[in-house]
């Protein structure tokens, strides 16, 4: 018998599987497979505004920025692509201003104190309301308590009056009083707050929270509706209340980010959080508190001083800050808490920064002779933190009742604290220290200074540590990026609140942003009178922000066009005060009208160059010219636009700037002079700063964003379309200003410039001037029409638009920015893509092409490209054709000279055009030209044939090939469509009449033909796969080309069906040998084919390989394999399957083997041929089956005599167990026994190694003696033999060797047993030889040698009187029989 490959034999027998771990001996680990039947378990800033390269505006020093010395060539940069870069640049500058620390250190004193109504004043008031006539009314009536306060979110006011609370939109003239009169006891705190998702209904975005003296509840705050302009909310009960008696409530805080709500009274300095949830739990309430800084029964005991006066210390404020994730408190004694937010209802206690650390710090920073900060009389009034994206250092603000405010940087580790951080803060230390503005005469502002100094900077107002402007602060307020608001009265006596409020100067502070100057904190402040006292005070618009991170953040003056202007509500007892915060464009406006007329405005050019700088001032005049002043009067905002003050704005601009002049840096003398070491002049500067400013919501933004609707997917702007149009027509305004200001501007008025240059120096900075202003014009140009072009994208159907484009143009345009489609060639490209598909789906819906041309080229013509009017034309002639019909001279002939011109522009078609196509071309019946133009545009979108490449690279996923073909397979697609409607037309055409083509079949006979001519394998490829799909396999196997096997073999490696066409094409075209190798293959295969079939391949393998026809060698599954070889490899996987089939029929009848383990074994050896092995090892040693082991033994070759008798012991022992375990089984286990054996003989005999009565005879005997004595019937255990027909001699001899050896259990009297085996053998084996032509039991000789052990085991004496008898008489018969 052939051997297997790999180890001969199992060692696992005796100790264990070389490369397998005997399950049996050791428990199984992760590495190992378990039981089968045991369940598994298992950034340098730089002062000049142009020195950064345009890469994603990265920042590099000035003198890698500078020009290049002599002799080295720089590439010339095209207009755009210098315009892209210039707008790069002012990006990257704007985005450098300083953070808020890197400018306040130590201690500042700088303020500029502007009249409430002047022109450089920060804030003006826009808008005032009164309170309510109705609600005055109730006010008065109240008995206990009121409080007021805003709720920005709604513009909404709420007061609250005793128990009854009520709020209104103070926005509305007339508006509807709502309120909540439902509670017992006094109101005591109201908070406004965003809820935890998943909490309440989705049109529940806000709950109101208020607290009594005795409970907290919470109502819902939902949308009632109501006319346009006027918002209006109902409250609406949630069942969700919670009992605080005996805990006074006077803060309510929230996190917006999580929704968990805090609170605190004035008499405690506990903090508690208010924890809610949607449903009651079996155990807890759906509303609860919990305090997070006492704990256990130091809550409910009370707080006992033992007869010291010890001042009680209790909450004065708390505050959230949600971008570090912290609560901060300040207690009446200025003691300063910081809690850090954890999840799952946690918060930490992490810092507490007494008073006395506060004073300590102060101590170091602050001179003695300020009295201010003194401790004795220190006390800090409030708290406000410092969001993380506006400063990484600096985190909180506190403000004393002398109006100074105190900035605190926090430290986690040995860094400073920031939102990156995963722990807490763990020191806070006093950074900066900003003085109250000066009082009385000290009032003195450098804009004043300037006339006497010569200039601003000159001369600094000293530091003023002493100013009691702000003494009586009680209130203080701070927003970003800066903006501060004290509340102060004058004397105790004062009835009404004063106010005063601050800005930071962000045109002072960027211009002194190099890091190596000592920049101060510059900042405008203004006194203001309001008529009452304050009770709130909000936000209304959007937290500030010109960039998400430090670095930019305080910018004002980058966002004054792309922001909404801050706005801050401040409600008093008199009514509700709206501060507009002044942009520097608003600032500069008032300032010209008021600056004297023509007379003064060369004072107010000097006066704003000497604060912000020269681009700055040119930037400013340019966007007053065009518009963008606003000024607030009588209460009203409005645009700026008066003539006088635009044609100030105009001169400025035109007249003021500075001229363009030559960089000396990289020049050594003026022959080497060059337009690439020109500067431009202030204008251009002030120009790019403009357009910069006007475009960078969007310059960066992507032009459409893809969304996941209900409804599928669809694709929106970026930004508002609202948006877009704005910045559309104030760039047309800039467009518009340029144009007409083209001969009074330098660097546009064109070449008679140059006329005037007195030399060659002024003649290339002329030149370097005019390169730099026509690059801005195109690059505004540009802009105009890419936004024109966007609005014209979402004008139309936007989503069907998109989803028409090719995978790969869809996957580029929502990449696409803005920068991108104004500057770049790719940009321009993909608005072409996008044009196309528009007209095509505007075609599709019956608009006339002309018309659709006309209308893109107007808005957009940039955009249309040549390819797109010889597509156009097509098109038309296909149009003519079918209005012409398909069978008429005219009609074909416009069908082929449309055929011609899309063939000349294939690769510009994009999948809908050809599809459209296509489609008419098979309603006209024109089926070759639709079928060579699919082919023809394939191979134009693919010209190197990669598609092929992919393919025979096995077709990975991650290919970028992949595309290629995805591309050739939509066109492949459309012949499909083509073949499908030829044999539609023909079915019912007999295709010749009288010898002759009919019309029909003339069209399909040359569309085959153009179908078996073409030599694109891709394509053919392609069709292949279709037929499949189509289960026309039989037409594939008809055919006769050299694709057919090659594809088949390419594609049968992965798929099973392909392979068994295969062997079949062969088996066809009687090529048996390659037939058999396929077969082979499939037998050994990875694939899904069940154990029986592939037994079947396997003996259909073997006989094809047998018949001698083919080839000698194999070229396919495993090549250089000969014929005898796979005839071999065939067998021997036939005998290895057998036993696997015998052993998935095993487990399938085994109990043992149990849920999923049993499926997951079955499928395991009901698929692909293991090895024998692997079989042994895993499934049939440890699952006892020893029959199937001896059939291993066989296969194996395995001729360990130990383990074979032991295999054969623990096969009789498990039958002997099985049968006596079966109580009422109608075989007794000798019966089970034999019948097993008789089995397993009839496979094994010829095994002798295996089936050797040698060693087996004796076993069965012993097991007779020991287990079945006196049971079953005599002489069973040789019958089993002799049924088998082993030789009668070779039996004798096995027992004549047991009863001599004398060996137990057979020794003494007990070799009856072997003595009664002998006598009958011998009597079986006389009977069946008495007429046998050699004589009796193999001849005279044997017999004479028979009767002897007949006669010596007659003396044995170990026999009965009768079994001597019966031994007596066959001796004698046998010796007449020789003798005869």
């Amino acid at each position: 018998m052939a051997s297997v490959a790999g180890p001969q034999t199992p060692q696992r027998l005796p100790g264990g599987f070389m490369q397998t771990p005997a399950t049996s001996r050791q428990q199984p680990t992760s590495a190992q497979r378990p039981h089968i039947f045991r369940q598994s378990s298992t950034v340098n800033p730089q002062r000049s505004l142009y020195n950064a390269p345009s890469q994603a505006g990265a920042v590099i020093p000035a003198q890698q920025a500078s020009a290049p010395a002599t002799g080295t060539t720089l590439p010339q940069l095209s207009p755009i692509e210098r315009a892209r870069k210039t707008i790069n640049e002012a990006l990257a500058q704007e985005a450098r201003f300083l953070e808020l620390d890197q400018y306040i250190t130590r201690i500042s004193s700088e303020y500029d104190i502007m009249g409430p109504n002047t022109a450089w004043s920060p804030f003006q008031k826009s808008e005032a309301y009164d309170i309510p006539d109705t609600v005055l009314e109730q006010y008065n009536l109240a008995q206990m308590s009121t409080k007021m306060g805003l709720f920005p979110e709604l513009n909404h006011v709420w007061i609250t009056i005793d128990n009854a609370f009520y709020f209104w939109d103070y926005k509305n003239p007339n508006p509807t009083i709502s309120g909540y009169e439902g509670l017992t006891n006094n109101i005591t705190a109201v908070k406004l707050v965003k809820p935890r998702a998943n909490v309440f209904k989705p049109h529940i975005r806000h709950i109101l929270v208020i607290a009594t003296t005795v409970e907290i509840i919470i109502l819902g705050v939902a949308p009632a509706g109501g006319a346009e302009g006027i918002n209006r909310f109902d409250l609406t009960e949630t069942g969700m209340s919670m009992s605080v008696r005996g805990i006074p409530v006077n803060f309510i805080v929230s996190s917006n980010k999580s929704g968990r709500i805090f609170f605190g009274g004035a008499s405690s300095n506990e903090v508690y959080e208010l924890l809610y949830q949607a449903q009651v739990g079996w155990f807890k309430s759906n509303v609860s508190k919990i305090n997070h800084t006492t704990t256990g029964i130091k809550q409910i005991l009370p707080s006992i001083s033992f007869g010291q006066n010890i001042d009680q210390e209790t909450i004065k404020q708390m505050v959230v800050d949600d971008s570090r994730n912290l609560i901060y408190t300040l207690s009446n004694l200025s003691n300063i808490r910081v809690f850090h937010i954890k999840t799952f209802n946690v918060l930490e206690l992490v810092l507490n920064k007494p008073r006395s650390h506060i004073t300590s710090n102060l101590t170091h920073m602050v001179p003695r002779n300020s009295e201010l900060l003194q401790p004795a009389q220190f006390e800090i009034t409030s708290i406000s933190p410092i969001p993380a994206n506006e400063t990484s250092r600096l985190t909180l603000q506190a403000t004393t009742n002398a109006g100074c405010r105190i900035f605190f940087s926090a430290t986690s580790g040995y860094s400073y604290y920031s939102q990156s951080h995963s722990s807490p803060p763990t020191s806070m230390q006093v950074h900066h220290v900003k003085f109250p503005p000066p009082e009385g005469p000290a009032l003195r502002s450098p804009r004043t200074a300037m006339a006497t100094t010569g200039g601003l900077g000159q001369q600094q107002p000293p530091l003023d540590v002493s100013s009691k402007a702000l003494i009586k602060s009680h209130q203080v307020y701070r927003f970003s990026p800066g903006f501060n608001m004290f509340f102060f009265r004058l004397n105790l006596q004062a009835q009404n609140d004063q106010l005063f409020m601050s800005a930071p100067e962000s045109g002072r502070i960027a211009l002194g942003r190099d890091s190596t100057q000592v920049t101060k904190y510059p900042e405008l402040g203004v006194f203001l009178q309001l008529g009452g006292t304050v009770q709130d005070v909000a936000l209304l618009t959007p937290p500030f922000g010109a960039s998400p991170a430090p670095p930019g953040f305080g910018n004002e003056m980058a966002v004054q066009f792309d922001q909404p202007t801050t706005e801050i509500a401040i409600l008093t007892s008199g009514g509700i005060h709206v501060m507009r915060r002044r942009r520097l464009v608003d600032i500069f406006a008032t300032a010209i009208r008021n600056g004297g007329g023509d007379e003064g405005l060369e004072g107010q050019v000097k006066l704003f160059s000497s604060l912000y700088g020269r681009s700055e001032t040119m930037a400013t005049a340019l966007a007053v010219a065009c518009g963008q002043g606003v000024d607030t009067s009588d209460l009203h905002v409005s645009s700026i636009t008066d003539p006088d003050i635009l044609e100030f704005a105009r001169k400025i601009f035109v007249e003021f700037g500075t001229g363009a002049r030559i960089n000396d840096i990289g020049m050594l003398d003026h022959s080497s002079l060059s337009i690439e070491n020109v500067e431009p002049s202030s204008r251009h500067k002030g120009l790019s700063l403009y357009l910069e400013r006007l475009t960078r919501s969007i310059w960066k933004a992507p032009v459409v964003k893809e969304a996941i609707m209900p409804t599928g997917v669809t694709f929106q702007p970026s930004l508002p379309i609202t948006r877009l149009q704005e910045i559309q027509k104030d760039v047309n305004k800039l467009s518009e200003f340029l144009q007409k200001n083209k001969p009074f501007i330098e660097g546009l008025s064109g070449p008679e410039a140059l006329r005037h240059a007195t030399s060659r120096v002024e003649e290339v900075a002329l030149q370097g001037e005019h390169q730099a202003m026509h690059s801005m014009s195109r690059l505004i140009e540009n802009v105009i029409e890419g936004i024109a072009f966007v609005l014209v994208l979402f004008n139309e159907r936007t989503d069907e638009v998109i989803l028409s484009l090719p995978e790969s143009v869809r996957r580029e345009v929502k990449g696409l920015t803005f920068e991108t489609l104004f500057c770049s060639s790719t940009g321009k490209d993909l608005a072409k893509e996008l044009v196309k598909a528009i007209v095509n789906c505007n075609i599709a819906a019956g608009s006339n092409v002309d018309t659709i041309a006309e209308a893109l080229r107007r808005r957009c013509g940039s955009f249309c490209s040549a390819d797109d009017v010889v597509i156009f034309k097509a098109q038309e002639m296909l149009r003519k054709a079918s209005e012409a019909g398909a069978n008429t001279e005219r009609g074909r002939a416009s069908l082929n000279e449309s055929l011609k011109l899309f063939q000349k522009v294939g690769g510009a078609l994009i999948t809908e055009q050809l599809q459209s196509t296509v489609e008419q071309y098979i309603q006209l019946e024109f089926f070759a030209g639709a079928i060579q133009l699919c082919l023809d545009v394939a191979k134009a979108s693919d010209p190197g044939n990669r598609a092929m490449a992919w393919i025979e690279q096995g077709s990975p996923e991650m290919d970028g090939k992949k595309e290629f073909f995805e591309s050739r397979r939509k066109c492949y697609e459309l012949i499909h469509r083509v073949i499908q409607a030829v044999d539609q037309a023909s079915a019912n055409d007999p295709g010749y009449v009288d010898g002759q083509f009919t019309a029909v079949g003339r069209r399909k006979s040359e569309a085959y033909d153009v179908i078996d001519a073409s030599q694109d394998e891709v394509f053919q490829t392609n069709l292949y796969d279709w037929y499949l799909s189509q289960g026309w396999s039989e037409r594939l196997l008809e055919i006769r080309s050299r694709f057919v096997p090659k594809y088949l073999e390419r594609r049968s490696k992965e798929e099973r069906d392909k392979a068994d066409l295969l062997w079949n094409y062969h088996a066809r075209r009687r090529e048996f040998w390659e037939a058999a190798q396929v077969q082979l293959h499939l037998a050994k295969s990875d694939f899904d084919i069940s154990l029986d079939s592939r037994i079947e391949y396997l003996a259909r393998a073997r006989t094809n390989a047998s018949t001698g026809l083919g080839g000698g060698v194999s070229t396919y599954g495993a090549p250089g394999m000969t014929r005898q070889q796979l005839l071999r490899d065939a067998g021997d996987l036939i005998e290895i399957a057998d036993i696997q089939s015998d052993l998935v029929q095993a487990l399938r009848s085994d109990d043992r083997l149990q849920g999923d383990r049993r499926e997951t074994v079955l499928k395991e050896l009901q698929g692909k041929v293991l090895a024998v092995d692997q079989l042994y090892n895993s499934y049939i040693d440890p699952a006892e089956y020893y029959d199937i082991a001896l059939q291993v033994f066989v296969c194996a070759n395995y001729r360990s005599k130990n383990d074979i008798i032991s295999t054969w012991s623990n096969l009789i022992n498990r039958e002997h167990a099985i049968a006596t375990a079966q109580r009422d089984a109608t075989q007794q286990p000798w019966e089970r026994v034999a019948e097993t054996v008789r089995t397993i003989g009839r496979k094994l005999l010829r095994a002798e190694w295996v089936f050797s009565p040698n060693f087996l005879l004796p076993l069965f005997l012993r097991y007779s003696f020991e287990q079945q004595r006196g049971v079953g019937t005599l002489h069973w255990v040789l019958s089993i033999f002799l049924d088998l027909e082993v030789p009668r001699e070779t039996l004798l001899g096995v027992l004549e060797l047991q009863y001599y050896s004398d060996e137990a259990p057979f020794s003494g009297r007990n070799r009856r047993y072997v003595a009664t085996e002998i006598v009958y053998l011998v009597q079986v084996w006389f009977s069946e030889t008495r007429r046998a032509a050699e004589g009796v039991c193999g001849g005279a000789e044997k017999a004479a040698e028979v009767a002897e052990l007949l006669r010596v085991v007659r003396q044995g004496g170990v026999m009965s009187e009768r079994e001597n008898e019966e031994c007596d008489v066959l001796r004698s018969e046998l010796e007449a029989a020789i003798r005869g």
